[in-house]
């Protein structure tokens, strides 16, 4: 490049300020919900990092308008111009080192590693070193060789072919630097030789920069056995997330793991997968290599995930930690005339992407032409208003049309909560009623519709039944040879028909091996098939490690009518196999709507024939989709078998008293017709 050329982008950036005096004097009239303080790291050029806290309160979080509603303004009211600046992704420049090994001590070994000269620098990198291995580090550097700081106070590095595991760098702050001290910690395993080659990265020459890292609050959900489920609650939807990192306190690890979220798919919600893998962490000598991410192939859209994890034979993880990676995210370029603070505000819903002459400058900053900008700094983010145009989701979805509620047999009150989004979880009362769902409608007092959106999870519904009692064999006549092998349970449902799902059977017992069959009533149907108790499932149940307990056994049931079902167990020549727990595992679905200010709702069900409704689906979905929801559930009704209990309560009772009068008059009358009996013919009374 000839000096002419050199000097045009370091002219440009001299007049900048002179661009932002002339810039900074449009009026603000929109209205945001957030701003932050934001302190210069000095006056001319500033670059502001991109954190959590303004993408969350951003509205436009996406790749196509990122932070289109952030605004700057001077102490004045004026705005100042700024650019968002993507990372460089060029190939990054590596200086090698010259080695010296420093005097090893009984727990310690390791090397100096000398750049030649002072070097910005942010990374280090070991090549050559045999496999497999796996050492904790602590990394300092210096420029003079006498003060040291400490880059990497307790690091890992590792290469562990067989576990498929490699990590041979190590990242550390930015920072002029000479010499590099790394010092291996042999307490727990043992010597590493000199790497044939040390090289250290100049920062900000490119490569991949440091990625942003969020901690994400969870809780443990509910599931299936072998599965363990976990619902992720991020601070706002649409966020870029890159990847899901796992933490766990110890132990090896290898099982696959999926993040999930729901997406509109043929008038309803559905799971959808952003990403899978397969989480891996191996432990040796005190030391830990991992690879415990779940890189997302696509962004999520929701403020709600769910991460599942495959435990197949293994405890459950324990899940300490998790985080959510972000990457590639731009920085914030600014002019600061005098180094004076400035505000940030953000969260304007139709706020559209800013211009300013700033623009011209691009290639030049992107090109890092002229001296580095100072890093400037967030202070917290804190609420200014409420857009208007922020009501609510629903605040412009109307009502839906009229409904006879005398025409359904179930009503059920929902439970109150405060406006805008709500996600009812539907339970096994509702399914018990409506299997599909089609009859399903949420109702004001006046009878209007309230439209919403179905929504099918992931997860199981599960439905905890009864203990299961030990029986004779239920069925009239028994195949030849099956007396004294077969033991059975009976298991009591607490509904009269339920949806198709999935039983799951526990047991205390540790070394067995069985064919285990679940038997159910056939009701209705041909007369002559109509009372018998067929077989409707079976499977392997089996166990052979004494130390550990069985694991619970899962058996798909179709779709049936009847309070009760009869678990059968070939024991052969064994002692039963005896059952201690017994679950259903039904579909879980939710309804998301839209709850207006003081109005209450009912959920009704149960007419036959209804079709299932028809909103306007392409209205609801902008609005329901990602936003914050207020999740609700229903009243817990009392089972069928219980309400029977307590109709037949009153019967007994008055059948008992009615009795009971039959027999005191009974007695009466006979105590009448003896008394003539005992007097004599003359009238008298007898002698006794």
């Amino acid at each position: 490049m000839t000096p002419l050329r050199r000097l045009v982008p370091l002219a440009f950036l001299a007049i900048a300020p002179l661009v932002v005096a002339e810039e900074g004097v449009r009026p603000v009239t929109t209205s945001f919900r957030f701003s932050r303080p934001v302190t210069p790291g000095a006056a001319g050029a500033n670059r502001l990092a991109v954190d959590g806290e303004l993408l969350g309160g951003c509205e436009a979080r996406g790749t196509a308008a990122l932070l289109r509603d952030l605004r700057l303004f001077a102490p004045d009211g004026s705005e100042v111009p700024y650019l968002l600046v993507a990372p460089v992704r060029s190939e990054p420049t590596w200086v090698g080192a010259s080695l010296l090994p420093i005097p090893e001590t009984k727990l310690a070994s390791g090397f100096e590693a000398d750049l030649g000269a002072l070097r910005r620098i942010d990374r280090l990198r070991l090549s050559g070193l045999r496999a497999p291995f796996l050492k904790r580090l602590r990394l300092e550097g210096s420029g003079d060789r006498a003060r040291w700081t400490v880059l990497v106070a307790e690091g890992t590095l590792f290469d562990l072919p067989e576990e498929g595991l490699t990590l041979t760098e190590s990242g550390f702050p930015p920072g002029q630097h000479r010499f590099l001290r790394l010092v291996w910690n042999d307490a727990r395993s043992g010597r590493v030789r000199l790497p044939p080659r040390v090289e250290a990265r100049l920062a900000g020459t490119g490569g991949p920069p440091e990625p942003l890292r969020e901690a994400i609050s969870f809780e443990r959900r509910a599931s299936e056995p072998g599965r363990s489920r976990y619902r992720l609650k991020l601070g706002s939807a649409g966020l870029p997330i890159a990847a899901v990192e796992v933490g766990v306190d110890s132990g090896n690890v290898l099982r696959a793991a999926r993040v999930l979220e729901s997406r509109l798919a043929g008038g309803r919600l559905v799971p959808f997968e952003l990403g899978a893998a397969t989480l891996r962490r191996a432990e040796r000598d005190g030391a830990a290599a991992a690879e415990m991410s779940v890189r997302l192939a696509l962004a999520p859209s929701e403020a709600e995930l769910e991460l599942v994890i495959d435990d197949g034979g293994n405890p459950p993880l324990a899940v300490t930690t998790l985080t959510a990676t972000f990457e590639a995210l731009p920085w914030i370029y600014f002019e600061s005339p005098d180094g004076s603070p400035l505000t940030a505000r953000f969260g304007s819903p139709r706020l559209a992407p800013p211009r300013y002459d700033l623009e011209a400058l691009r290639p030049a900053i992107a090109r890092g032409d002229g001296p580095s900008p100072a890093n400037a700094s967030w202070g917290d983010r804190q609420p200014v208003v409420t857009v208007a145009s922020q009501a609510g989701p629903g605040a412009r979805i109307p009502p839906g049309a009229a409904l006879d509620l005398a025409g359904f047999r179930d009503s059920r009150p929902i439970p109150p909560g405060p406006a805008g989004l709500t996600a009812l979880r539907l339970d096994a009362a509702v399914l018990a009623v409506s299997p599909n769902l089609s009859d399903v409608r949420i109702a004001t007092a006046d009878g209007r519709q309230v439209p919403y959106l179905l929504e099918t999870l992931d997860e199981p519904l599960v439905l905890k039944l009864p203990t299961p009692q030990r029986v004779e064999d239920p069925r009239p006549r028994s195949g030849p040879g099956e007396a004294g092998r077969l033991s059975f349970h009976r298991i009591e449902l607490p509904f009269e028909r339920l949806p198709a799902s999935r039983l799951e059977l526990e047991s205390t017992a540790r070394v067995f091996s069985r064919r285990v069959a679940v038997l159910r009533e056939r009701i209705g149907g041909r007369p002559e098939t109509a009372g018998t108790i067929p077989e409707v499932v079976s499977g392997a149940w089996e166990n052979a490690d004494p130390d550990r307990k069985a694991p619970a056994l899962v058996l798909d049931l179709a779709a049936g009518e009847g309070r009760e079902l009869f678990v059968s167990t070939d024991d052969g020549d064994n002692a039963p196999v005896s059952l201690v727990r017994a679950s259903l595992l039904l579909p879980a679905h939710r309804l998301r709507f839209v709850r207006q200010e003081g109005v209450p709702l009912s959920l009704v069900y149960g007419q036959a024939g209804l079709a299932p409704p028809r909103y306007d689906l392409e209205l609801l979905a902008p609005r329901l989709l990602g936003a914050p929801a207020f999740e609700a559930a229903l009243a817990p009704t009392v089972p069928q078998a219980v309400e029977r209990e307590k109709d037949a309560g009153p019967r007994l009772f008055w059948a008992a008293l009615v009795g009971a009068v039959v027999a005191l008059l009974l007695l009466v009358a006979r105590l009448l017709r003896r008394a003539p009996e005992s007097r004599g013919q003359d009238g008298k009374p007898g002698e006794g």
